[in-house]
């Protein structure tokens, strides 16, 4: 197996936790970033200089910036750069702060995208390597109470897939990962919530504020098993588009496109009534 060497943002938990266990494990070099360095003492005993830590805000542009440039220059070559950091902010959009709507897009889209931007010419520089963007399928899809959440994929996803096509000519590939529900901390210890408002109490967008909290109800993913398709993909030539994870995730996206390809469908006679006629 060839060995590489990973830039991964939020290692402390969830996937970035899981996919930094496995890769070390294995023996690959992991760059992770954090904003809880001490969650990573264990790894960091266990694999000395093999796992390069840094601290990061994805909130911070100027630091994204810094510890970008730190990681290629302690590690020479990073091979596979992974946007994985983020949480989700639920409730309908009236019960949402400014200050938790700026945060949410800080974090799970400009963050992001000033990541890849800082990465782009080193890996140019040598030669190529890969990015990778855990999403979900509420980049494509979207159930009420999550405006903001699915705001901050939709258009992480509309970035990815334009920059796929950009960095083709660069032999960098992009890779959009949609996962569905998993057993790591997303929704009983990461996602926040909005302000209550009396109106929603009985509406779709207002249940959200039960079913985050409800944990009788388990999500159906397993992470390890999902890190482990996510880490393979970098050995698939070309770079897949999107991977999708789980049958929640799927049985959502193929619903969702299926019926907004049905609705472009039925527009087409509409869409072309508007055109300026060819002249004879």
């Amino acid at each position: 197996m060839t060995q590489r060497t990973w830039f991964i943002t939020g290692v402390n938990s969830g996937f970035g936790r899981v996919m930094t266990e496995q890769l070390l494990a294995r023996g690959d070099r992991v760059a992770g970033t954090t904003r809880k360095m001490e969650a990573l003492s264990d790894l960091k005993d266990t694999y000395g200089d093999q796992l390069w830590l840094a601290h990061l805000d994805m909130t911070d542009t100027v630091g994204i910036q810094q510890v970008v440039s730190n990681a290629f220059g302690a590690l020479g070559k990073v091979d596979v750069i992974v946007s994985n950091a983020g949480y989700g902010l639920f409730g309908a959009a009236e019960e949402l702060s400014d200050e938790q709507v700026n945060h949410q897009l800080s974090t799970n889209l400009i963050g992001p995208i000033m990541l890849i931007r800082a990465a782009l010419p080193h890996l140019r520089a040598q030669g190529g390597g890969r990015i990778i963007g855990l999403s979900t399928f509420g980049g494509q899809a979207v159930l009420p109470g999550g405006s903001l959440y699915h705001a901050s994929k939709w258009g992480l996803e509309g970035f990815l897939d334009s920059l796929s096509i950009e960095l083709a000519p660069f032999k960098i590939g992009v890779t959009i990962i949609e996962p569905g529900s998993a057993r790591t901390n997303f929704r009983f210890g990461g996602a926040q919530l909005g302000k209550p408002l009396a109106a929603y109490k009985d509406t779709p967008a207002g249940m959200v504020h039960v079913m985050i909290k409800d944990t009788s109800r388990q999500p159906l993913g397993d992470p390890a098993k999902m890190a482990e398709i996510i880490l393979a993909s970098v050995d698939h030539e070309p770079a897949p588009k999107r991977i999708v994870l789980g049958s929640d995730s799927w049985g959502i996206l193929f619903k969702s496109l299926t019926d907004r390809l049905a609705a472009v469908a039925d527009q087409k006679a509409l869409a072309s009534s508007t055109d300026i006629p060819v002249s004879a």
